[in-house]
């Protein structure tokens, strides 16, 4: 669920404002191993 989450954000379909919280950290991990932490905002 997290991947989709991940893949979501980067092609700019969700924020990672609207992650669940119980998913945030492995969002947030896998934003970083994209490299794309620019996308990491509250």
């Amino acid at each position: 669920m997290a991947t989709l989450w991940a893949e979501q954000i980067v092609l700019g379909k969700k924020a990672f404002n609207q992650v669940p919280t119980l998913l945030k950290e492995k969002v947030k991990a896998l934003l970083e191993e994209y490299g794309r932490t620019d996308l990491i905002a509250e």
